[in-house]
Order: C-alpha cells, then structure tokens, then sequence
C-alpha cells in the first residue's frame, strides 16, 4: 500500500518539471490523479505513462486563472473519482523580470494572477470537496525568492509567490478544524524548463549551483517527494508552514 492509497489527488501545472514529477509520484503511492496544465498533448502523455505505470489519472487542459477552470476541475475528480483529498497547487510563472521601474503594470498583474489568485480560486473549490470528506492536503508552491533570499530583476515573482504564505496560513487556521492541512513548499534551484529559463547558460547554471550548500540543483523528483510527504499522512500533524526544500540556500554563504 502507497502512502496515498485510495486518495484521490490534483495537481496543476502538471505539463512539466515539478508538477509532472509530483502527478508521476503521487500515482505511483497509490492515488488517483487529476491533471491540469495548459497543454492537452502534454497531459495526455502524462496520464498514457500514469497508466502504463499501473496508475490511474484524467487530464483537463485551461487557464488556471479561469474560475470556472478551478470549479470544473474539482467537478472532474468528483463525478470520475468520487472526492479530492489531496491538491497540490503548483502552477506558476516567472513573469515580468528586469528592473522593478520598467515591469510593465499587464506583466506584474498576470504574475499575480498566476502565482497568486489561481492558488486563491484552486482552493476555493477544492475546500468544499474536503470539507465533505472531512480531512484533505492543499499544498502549494511558493519560492524561497523573496522569502529568505532577495534578487534583483525579479520583484512580481518573488511578491506573488510570498503571497502565498501568507494564504497558506490563513487556510491552515481557518480550516483546520475540518482536518484540512495547507502548507506551502519552497523549492530551490530546480532543473526544471522554468529553472533553466533563469540559468539559461553555463556560466548561469554554475552560479545557481553555488549558492546553495549542496552545490547543486534538484531533481523535479527529489521535490516531488517533499510534496508526497507533505500530502500524505506522514505529515498528518504539519500545517500552516513555509517547508523550505531548498538545498541550504536560504543558509549558505560559502
């Protein structure tokens, strides 16, 4: 038995990197899995492997910044799983980067909603559904940019992303009666397309490398197994933290 046998889990942002390890992960302990991402082909394949794998999962492709999105997707576990227990609430974007003076106010608002407001609307319908089973794990994606460590260039990340500690609190307070847990995780480096997109050359990639003490980046995978313990019962008295999984940079400074 999986450490989420016969939970019925969401991940969005699933397309690629994090999500994709963590939809992969999730199957494989055991839980039936609900896909969303922007990209169907890449859904589609994604849940071809799940099930090769011996798992079972069902792929929806929108806009995470769509309510009705949000709405239909906990529809979807409902009417072909029968409920949600886990959400893991990933999807995101770099955004606007540069110079704070010249992000334009269309590129910090898409961040925000991004980032922000589609992890406020997943979890707005996602409640209600745990609510009804009585127990559930929301768990979002947040950064340690902007947390424990400031870069220059990269201010609507970093403030949208910090928002969602502050969700995650607020949901861990207000619903934790219902046996409903909510934790924000904040990766490092990541060798993911998004992580490559910032370090996008040798020399950038051996920077981020440094910064952390493990002189390393993560695997999608090794995070995706931070997400599973958070998710599963193994954290079962763990709410309302910001778990950094970040290699040690938020402590290194060799």
């Amino acid at each position: 038995m999986g450490m989420l046998a016969e939970q019925v889990a969401m991940v969005t942002g699933a397309s690629s990197g994090i999500g994709r390890a963590t939809a992969i992960a999730f199957a494989r302990e055991g839980a039936r899995v609900v896909v969303a991402a922007r990209r169907q082909a890449e859904l589609d394949e994604l849940v071809h492997e799940i099930e090769q794998r011996g798992g079972q999962a069902v792929a929806l492709a929108g806009n995470v910044q769509d309510e009705a999105y949000a709405r239909a997707l906990v529809g979807l576990a409902e009417t072909r799983f029968g409920g949600l227990d886990v959400a893991f609430n990933n999807a995101g974007t770099l955004g606007s980067m540069g110079p704070t003076p010249e992000v334009p106010l269309a590129g910090w608002q898409d961040s925000v909603a991004t980032n922000l407001t589609s992890a406020f609307l997943a979890a707005k319908h996602q409640i209600p559904a745990m609510v009804k089973r009585g127990r559930g794990s929301i768990v979002f994606t947040s950064t340690f940019v902007g947390y424990t460590v400031g870069f220059p260039g990269m201010a609507a990340y970093a403030a949208s992303k910090s928002g969602l500690i502050g969700l995650t609190q607020a949901l861990a307070a207000e619903f934790g009666a219902h046996g409903i847990r909510v934790n924000a995780l904040l990766p490092g480096g990541t060798d993911t397309p998004m992580g490559r997109a910032v370090a996008n050359t040798p020399e950038a990639v051996a920077h981020v490398q440094g910064l952390h003490a493990l002189k390393r980046m993560a695997t999608p995978e090794e995070i995706a197994r931070s997400v599973v313990y958070l998710a599963s019962d193994a954290a079962s008295f763990t709410t309302g933290t910001a778990l950094l999984v970040d290699g040690g940079v938020s402590i290194n400074r060799s």
